[in-house]
């Protein structure tokens, strides 16, 4: 059986020229980066035109025993592509730090990947490169203002802007820095976060315009004044710098499906630490460009879901026609309580237990959420007739419909059936969001944490208290919430597995982004720069002589 990385090594690429000419796209539309890759002008979001119908691929709370959530979305959009459906796929960027952690690598697996694999799951076009050196010029010119007078009297203990770097190093999260005398800075307490968790990716993926992206990198408050005044990039004269390292980035990337199908990979904020998605310039790009477009939010639907529809569907006026459930026998099993070594054994029973996580996914993003909803089921060699039948019962007793996905092993025509399901129960509905603008940040954090998360409720340490009040009192009280916690569980607790009840979660810390546009509420043990595992995947990656990569998936 062949990996991931030989499947994609072996596949027949087309130029991205003639990728590009399947949704209309000119010569003078893209800047190829090679032969395989592309940018295009991120002004053709804004062209006057018809516009397509967005399809939301979401997944059940992730679990080892795997998901295939991207998998999915790529498949159904070959599937689609087959079914002669003018479809665009849109999907996230990878982060490096991931790729040599645990997780591996975002460009799906199997025959439903995108490809030039190894290039997109690396340094693909230098967007997270950018986005981190924008980042890091902040902080340099943060603290090279306090070295030059402090002219807005900022206060080192109250500076809240981190530097960062797209990798898992845990050794960077509390370090002290400006040590070695008075030419050498200012000693105080700082910390590195992983690019995509910088509120410049978050930024970035908001964004509507290159204006927009300057505005909203002006509005970033990084800093407090001994008084307790917030402090502005714009007023540290960091944004247009920061917006001309952003300004080739900001443009999409074009790539291919194996099935040499068009994608657009563009921005990649953590669902579990920020809001997700890929950026709103990508989708609504991808929007006019096809008829149907195939877009993911991350982890699971009480996170990458509910941060899709509460964030970006409210700030960019999108709103998805059908969404897709992934979930897969395995992983229902798990969920059930299934040891790791056992998932392979035929057991229905821990399906049905499992199903659980499935049932309230599927219920908030039905009836909280009131969009047309459906369940892929992401099929493996050893799923039996008997554990199908269990997810397939759960489905129909809840009047939704399901489709058996076999993207994996099959390509665009194993997601067939997934693809007719989709079309069939496609609706232009408007999105019931879980709380309104007007809300207090106290109630937003209380209505995701009840009615998405079916907490009993929010405890608040003092120091998350306070700085709520005071986002309340210095005009921030408007702006949506993006919580951050595990994803591997609707609580804060990794461990309450399926659909848990009876717990309270815990808010530690609270960040503002008013940049991007939201607050930042940090759960439980949550971590904003991951560290590797006891054995990361980069210890099996390596290169042949001839520069060929291996190990990579």
């Amino acid at each position: 059986m062949l990996t991931d990385i030989e499947i994609a090594q072996a596949a027949s690429m087309k130029p991205i020229t003639q990728v590009a000419a399947k949704v209309g796209l000119t010569e003078d539309d893209i800047i190829p980066y090679g032969k395989y890759k592309a940018k295009i002008d991120h002004k053709l979001a804004k062209k006057e035109g018809p516009q397509g119908k967005l399809i939301l691929v979401t997944a059940i709370s992730p679990t080892p025993a795997g998901e295939g959530k991207t998998t999915t979305s790529v498949g159904l959009a070959d599937a689609l592509c087959a079914m002669g459906k003018k479809t665009m796929l849109c999907l996230r960027e990878p982060s490096l730090g991931p790729v040599f952690g645990i997780k591996g690598g975002a460009a799906g697996g199997g025959y439903a990947q995108v490809v030039p694999m190894e290039d997109i799951n690396l340094h693909f076009t230098g967007d997270l490169h950018a986005i981190g050196t924008a980042n890091n010029l902040l902080a340099a010119m943060i603290d090279n203002h306090i070295q030059q007078g402090n002219a807005l009297n900022i206060d080192p203990r109250r500076i809240t802007w981190k530097r960062c770097m797209d990798m898992n190093d845990r050794q960077l999260r509390f370090i002290v820095d400006g040590l070695g005398g008075k030419v050498n800075g200012t000693p105080r307490e700082d910390g590195f976060d992983i690019t995509v968790a910088s509120e410049i990716m978050a930024i970035f993926c908001l964004a509507t315009d290159l204006k927009d992206l300057k505005e909203r990198l002006g509005r970033i408050v990084c800093a407090y004044t001994y008084e307790g005044k917030p402090v502005t990039a714009g007023e540290i004269g960091a944004a247009g710098a920061m917006t001309a390292l952003l300004k080739d980035a900001l443009d999409p990337n074009l790539v291919q499906t194996l099935e040499n199908n068009p994608a657009i990979i563009h921005g990649g904020p953590f669902a579990n630490i920020a809001h997700g998605c890929n950026s709103a310039i990508a989708t609504k790009l991808s929007l006019k460009l096809a008829d149907y477009v195939v877009t993911e939010a991350g982890f699971g639907a009480d996170l990458g879901a509910e941060k899709f529809l509460d964030i970006k569907c409210r700030m960019t006026g999108l709103a998805p026609s059908a969404v897709v459930v992934v979930a897969t026998c395995r992983a229902l099993k798990h969920h059930g309580g299934c040891p790791k070594p056992q998932l392979n054994q035929p057991n229905p029973e821990l399906v049905r237990a499992g199903a659980a996580n499935l049932a309230r996914h599927i219920d908030n993003m039905k009836n909280q959420f009131g969009l047309p909803v459906c369940v892929a089921i992401n099929a493996f060699p050893t799923d039996t007739p008997e554990e199908l039948e269990a997810v397939r019962t759960l489905c129909n007793e809840m009047g939704v419909p399901v489709a058996l996905s076999e993207v994996f092993a099959k390509g665009g025509e194993g997601g067939k059936e997934l693809a007719q399901t989709v079309l069939d129960i496609m609706e232009d509905k408007p999105i019931q969001f879980t709380y309104p603008d007007d809300a207090s940040l106290k109630e937003k954090i209380n209505a995701v944490a009840t009615k998405i998360y079916r907490a009993d409720g929010v405890n608040y340490s003092a120091a998350a208290s306070k700085t709520l009040a005071e986002l309340e009192e210095l005009g921030y009280g408007k702006l949506p919430v993006c919580i951050a916690k595990t994803q591997y569980s609707f609580s804060d607790n990794a461990k309450l597995l399926a659909a848990p009840t009876g717990f309270t979660m815990e808010v530690r810390e609270v960040r503002l982004s008013a940049g991007a546009g939201f607050v930042v509420v940090i759960c439980g043990s949550i971590m904003t720069m991951p560290g590797l595992p006891k054995a990361p995947a980069a210890l099996g990656i390596d290169v042949t002589e001839d520069g060929k990569i291996t190990g990579l998936f």
